[in-house]
C-alpha cells in the first residue's frame, strides 16, 4: 500500500538531532533485545549490569556528530568492561562501528585510522576471552570491519567536503551572475542617459536658435518668424516623441501597450535627410552624401552613427553657427564610416580635438560598438568628426 503524499515522513527535513535520537534509540532496543535471548554456550545470562553497560554505551551515540572521538573511545571503553565482566562480546558492537564510522566521516583520515586501531584491539581482547575462539578469524574480522567502517566514513566525508566545494561555487556562481546583471543594469542606465543627452541637447539647440530667429525678425519679417516658430513646434514635438521612446525603456511594468499605441521606430540613418532639414532651418546648411549602396544596419550600429552625427552637427550650430556642413555617410566593405565636416565660416571658432563632454560621450558611443571615433580641426579650416563603426554588409569605399 502507498502512502498518501501529505502522509508521508520528511525524513529528509528533519534536523540531524532528531536522526540520530531514532538511530540511537533502534539501536539501543536491538541490543537489549538480542542480549535478552539466550545467548551462546559458556556465557552468562544478561544481568542488570550488562543491561546498564549497552544502554549507556549506545545512548551515548547520540552526540556522536558534536564529539565522535570523545564518544568512540566511550564505546570502546565501556565495550572491554561489558567483555571483561564475561557478558557476551556481540552484544555491544554496534556502538563502537557507528562511532568509527562517524570519526572516519568527520575528522581526517589520521585520528580515522587511529579510531580503526582502538575498535581492532577491542575485537582481539573479545577473542582473547571467548573460549574456543578462531584467533585467526578473530584477527581477520579485527582488520576487516574497523578498515570497511573507515572506508565507508572516509567516502562520507569526501563527499560532504565535495558538496561543500560545489555549494561554494554555486553561490560564488550566483554572486557573479548578480555582478554582471547590475553591471548590465548600469550600462543600459548609461545608454539611456547618454540618448537622453543627445535627444534633449540636439532638439533644444535647434529651438533656442529658431526662437532666437523669431524674436529677432518678429517685427520686420513676420513671415519668417512663423516659418521659425513652426519648427520650434516640429522639433518640440519630434523630442517629445523621442523623449517617450527613451524613457519607455525605464518601465518596470510587464503590461502590454495598448494596441491603439503603436510604437515609434528607433531613430536611424532613415532619418537623416530630416536631420540635415531641421538643422539647415536653424541656420547651418547641411548636404548629405550616400557612397554605396545602403545595406540594413544593427539596429545598435545604426542609431550610434545617426546620434554621432546629431551631436556633431549640434556641436556645428553651437560653436561655429552659419558655417556650412556636409554629412557623407558610406557603405563599405565591412565597415560603415561617416564623415562629419563643416567650414569654419560660422561667427565662433570650432573646438579644439577631444574638448567637452560631447566628444567624449561620442567616443564612449563608438567604443560600445567596437567602433573607432576621431575629431579635430581640420588644416583648411573648420572641424572634422570621423566615425569608423563595424557594419556587416556594406559594399564600396572610404568617403574621400
Amino acid at each position: 500500500m502507498v502512502r498518501p503524499p501529505h502522509l508521508r515522513l520528511p525524513i529528509g527535513t528533519l534536523p540531524p538531532l532528531a536522526v540520530d535520537a531514532m538511530i540511537t534509540l533502534a539501536m539501543t532496543t536491538v541490543s537489549v533485545l538480542l542480549g535478552l535471548e539466550r545467548p551462546p554456550a559458556h556465557w552468562p545470562p544478561f544481568g542488570i549490569l550488562g543491561i546498564t553497560l549497552t544502554c549507556i554505551a549506545n545512548l551515548s551515540t547520540i552526540a556522536r556528530r558534536r564529539a565522535p572521538l570523545t564518544v568512540m573511545l566511550v564505546c570502546c571503553v565501556l565495550w572491554i568492561c561489558y567483555i571483561a565482566l564475561g557478558y557476551w562480546p556481540m552484544v555491544n558492537s554496534l556502538a563502537p562501528m557507528l562511532a568509527i564510522y562517524t570519526v572516519a566521516a568527520q575528522r581526517p583520515p589520521r585520528l580515522a585510522a587511529l579510531a580503526a586501531a582502538v575498535m581492532g584491539s577491542t575485537w582481539i581482547y573479545a577473542g582473547l576471552r571467548t573460549q574456543g575462539s578462531d584467533m585467526a578469524s578473530v584477527i581477520a574480522q579485527a582488520l576487516a570491519w574497523p578498515t570497511v567502517l573507515w572506508k565507508f566514513g572516509d567516502s562520507a566525508r569526501k563527499l560532504t567536503i565535495n558538496n561543500r566545494r560545489l555549494a561554494e561555487t554555486a553561490e560564488q556562481l550566483r554572486l557573479e551572475q548578480e555582478d554582471r546583471a547590475r553591471r548590465a543594469v548600469a550600462d543600459e542606465r548609461t545608454r539611456i542617459a547618454r540618448e537622453l543627452h543627445d535627444v534633449v541637447a540636439h532638439h533644444l539647440s535647434v529651438i533656442a536658435v529658431q526662437a532666437g530667429l523669431a524674436r529677432y525678425v518678429l517685427e520686420s519679417n513676420v513671415d519668417t518668424a512663423a516659418r521659425a516658430l513652426d519648427t520650434v513646434l516640429d522639433t518640440g514635438s519630434e523630442a517629445l516623441d523621442e523623449l517617450r521612446r527613451v524613457l519607455a525603456l525605464l518601465r518596470t511594468t510587464s503590461e502590454e501597450p495598448d494596441e491603439g499605441e503603436p510604437y515609434t521606430p528607433a531613430s536611424g540613418l532613415n532619418q537623416l535627410t530630416a536631420l540635415a532639414e531641421r538643422v539647415t532651418a536653424a541656420g547651418v546648411p547641411v548636404r548629405v552624401e550616400t557612397i554605396g549602396n545602403p545595406c540594413p544596419l544593427p539596429p545598435g550600429v545604426d542609431l550610434c552613427a545617426f546620434r554621432i552625427v546629431q551631436e556633431s552637427l549640434t556641436n556645428t550650430m553651437k560653436h561655429a553657427p552659419g558655417s556650412r556642413a556636409t554629412v557623407a555617410v558610406c557603405y563599405g566593405g565591412d565597415h560603415l564610416t561617416v564623415r562629419v565636416t563643416d567650414d569654419g565660416a560660422g561667427t565662433t571658432p570650432a573646438p579644439g580635438p577631444g574638448t567637452g563632454n560631447g566628444l567624449l560621450g561620442m567616443r564612449e558611443r563608438a567604443q560600445l560598438y567596437g567602433g573607432l571615433l576621431r575629431a579635430g580641426a581640420r588644416p583648411e579650416g573648420g572641424f572634422e568628426v570621423l566615425l569608423r563603426l563595424p557594419a556587416g554588409d556594406a559594399t564600396v569605399g572610404h568617403p574621400g
